[in-house]
């Protein structure tokens, strides 16, 4: 499923139509990635939680010359399913 199929689907279920469902959709992604790039924790209880992970800086070798090279500290989005997700998926 990609992002038009999904606001297919909205409209569908919710009754609104595509651009109104278009416009929902954009809004639920705006907020979760305004909220996780203010380092909060996205919940919705029954589907999972999107939070930031902090990676380290680190070294690695570059694949083309062997060469070793610092890779840097970044934050990286991740997503952890709920229980009833996991259910509903099983």
């Amino acid at each position: 499923m990609n992002k038009n199929d999904l606001i297919g689907a909205v409209a569908d279920s919710s009754g609104l139509s595509k651009s109104d469902a278009s416009g929902a959709v954009e809004g639920v992604f705006d907020a979760i990635t305004k909220a996780l790039s203010s380092g909060d924790e996205v919940r919705l209880v029954g589907f999972g939680t999107f939070s930031v992970a902090k990676r380290k800086a680190s070294t690695g070798r570059n694949p083309r010359t062997g060469e070793p090279m610092t890779i840097k500290a970044s934050n990286q989005p991740k997503f952890k399913a709920g229980k009833g997700l996991k259910d509903a998926v099983n």
